[in-house]
């Protein structure tokens, strides 16, 4: 009896054609007498048809299911970020704006009318709710102070009879963000690892306070092995709170959750731990983990691993057995930009007076309802969401960093992200210091003033800063924070007008323009480009010809003290000056430091 030869099946074949071929090859060889219904209106052919057809369905959803296991083949936007939460990428599709908003507060004057009675002068409490002439509404980020030094003050009105001033406008500014503030209390019943609690709004923005019945409060951190946070805490060095309000300090958060998105469902999702076997708090005495004695007089093992210092497998203590409070902030429309002047609306003011039980109720109450506010300046932040193309990118460049600072990019971008709460930096520049055989860093940084001029850093900021940077600095990285030098320069020109034209209509164009392109501070160790000046002049209608360029530096009096001589530092050709790595070039007082001659 002849034996048929085995035929391997073909598992090439995924499609309906190639399927239902290796079908029919099949009946046609090993079942010749058996199946002979080969015409396409047979029922052998239907069977033929329908099997190719499954098979050919099970192998799309199978292709299907395994690109969508990969970033860069997925095409679902629920898919993709799955895996970009396995990454570490978070999603936040409910973006805020931000801004400033101008407040106007009505106060009577003293007895005397010249001045406000200073007992009268409220604080705009953080929290405090505006809208805008749309609808959308917005909630003030910080306290405002019309106590302050730099508010200003005018008369708003006067007696009639005597032209005494009997009561003042102050006038304050605050940070707003979009959204409203909404609480929700979730009964939580007995202990359960990893607990997860859905919130019931689904526009939720930001978590903004959790907190169980007894005052206990949780903190959101990015990952519940996280268990330091930064808080601010007030600065209170006069010498330093001006443009250091607040101190950035570590602080330890036994009780902690992180915020999971799923759809529309917002979820808080924490630890495993208890309060009976609560995670250390504080760093393990390290002649406790070395020394594993355990009634013996020896040591036997001499081995030392530096992560039990501040080990911890709870990842965080869960809430069991009480009620939580869940603040939240809502957006209270898809698109929660504002334009200029639109924000005019006060919705709930929330003020605060030093003494009120000294002062007349119905003044506080006019002076509550003369609340106003506006904003000069758009309210910006809220962006159309990604594609799922522009989303890879994002997840593959968060994955990418890390969350560590390893380039002098990466160093920049954490120092100008610091809060500005904590003092803020004007210009960042990190080099390598030359004359270290490890890897030091120098960071230079410089701030401003009110007046928007720089200043050196003070000691509050770099403080700050320094603890903002180390939680995110390689290990092996030593930074030293040090003051860029500042180098006052000023600019006098000389030019040849055109005859029709009037040369003082014609300078005042040409210094207007050259005010203007040098607003715009220069970075760190950046050149001064002396071509850009003759480049603006001779743009200027009326100028024919630029005669003569003179940089020169600016010392003595209210301009800074370094030491630079600007004609050794030009490059050969004289189009620009050098500037050294820690030196920032600046043009103090364009009014006056920039002026010129049109002959």
């Amino acid at each position: 009896m002849a034996i048929k030869k085995q035929i391997p099946i073909k598992y090439t074949d995924r499609d309906f054609l190639s399927i239902r071929e290796a079908l029919l090859e099949h009946a046609q060889r090993y079942y010749p007498s058996t199946f002979q219904d080969f015409n396409e209106a047979g029922f052998g052919s239907l069977m033929l048809d329908t099997v190719a057809y499954v098979g050919d369905v099970l192998s799309f959803y199978l292709d299907y299911q395994a690109n969508e296991c990969f970033l860069e083949t997925a095409n679902e936007e629920e898919n993709i970020l799955k895996i970009g939460k396995q990454l570490g990428f978070k999603l936040k599709p409910n973006p805020s704006s931000h801004g400033i908003a101008t407040f106007y507060v009505t106060v009577p004057s003293i007895s005397s009318g010249f001045g406000p009675d200073t007992d009268y002068i409220p604080v705009l409490k953080k929290g405090t709710t505006v809208a805008s002439i749309n609808g959308n509404m917005f909630t003030l980020n910080e306290d405002v102070r019309f106590d302050r030094e730099d508010s200003e003050i005018v008369v708003a009105e006067v007696n009639d009879t005597t032209g005494v001033p009997t009561s003042y406008a102050i006038k304050g500014f605050g940070q707003i963000i979009s959204g409203r503030l909404e609480e929700e209390f979730i009964q939580i019943t007995e202990f359960e690892k990893f607990l997860k609690v859905v919130l019931e709004d689904v526009d939720i923005a930001e978590v903004v306070l959790v907190e169980d019945e007894s005052g206990n409060e949780y903190f959101e951190v990015d990952y519940l092995s996280q268990d330091v946070i930064y808080r601010p805490v007030t600065n209170r060095d006069p010498s330093t709170a001006a443009r250091a309000p607040f101190l950035l300090k570590p602080y330890s958060v036994p009780r902690r959750f992180v915020v999971d998105r799923e759809g529309e469902d917002v979820i808080l999702q924490f630890g495993s731990g208890t309060v009976k076997k609560s995670i250390q708090e504080k760093i393990a005495d390290p002649s406790q983990v070395i020394l594993q004695v355990h009634g013996k007089d020896y040591v036997s093992d001499t081995f030392f691993d530096p992560t039990k210092l501040i080990h911890s497998d709870k990842f965080g203590i869960a809430p069991s057995n009480t009620v939580l409070r869940v603040v939240y902030r809502v957006n209270t429309s898809d698109m929660v930009n504002a334009g200029a002047n639109t924000i005019t609306d006060v919705i709930g003011a929330d003020m605060e007076f030093n003494d009120p039980s000294i002062l007349d109720p119905e003044t506080i109450s006019t002076i509550i309802s003369s609340l106003e506010a506006d904003n000069e300046e758009p309210i910006v932040g809220d962006v159309s969401l990604p594609d799922i193309f522009e989303l890879k990118r994002r997840i593959i460049d968060n994955f990418s960093s890390q969350g560590r600072a390893v380039t002098a990019s990466d160093y920049q971008a954490l120092s100008y992200s610091m809060p500005p709460q904590f003092g803020s930096i004007k210009r960042v520049s990190i080099i390598r210091d030359p004359n270290s055989v490890k890897r030091n860093l120098n960071l230079y940084i410089v701030s401003e003033d009110e007046e928007g001029l720089l200043v050196k850093t003070n000691s509050a900021i770099k403080k700050n800063l320094k603890t903002w940077l180390n939680q995110n600095r390689m290990i092996n990285d030593t930074i030293d924070i040090l003051d860029a030098r500042i180098v006052n320069l000023g600019i006098d020109f000389v030019a040849i007008g055109d005859l029709e034209k009037n040369k003082y209509d014609t300078l005042e164009e040409a210094l207007i323009l050259l005010r203007e392109f040098y607003i715009n501070m220069a970075d760190i160790g950046e050149p001064f480009f002396v071509t850009d000046i003759y480049k603006i002049l001779r743009d200027v209608e009326g100028i024919v010809d630029v005669l003569d360029v003179n940089v020169e530096r600016k010392s003595g009096g209210l301009y800074a003290d370094t030491k630079y001589n600007i004609n050794n530092n030009f490059s050969k050709d004289g189009r620009y000056i050098i500037c050294p790595e820690n030196v920032i070039l600046e043009i103090k007082y364009p009014d006056i430091d920039i002026k010129g001659v049109i002959r």
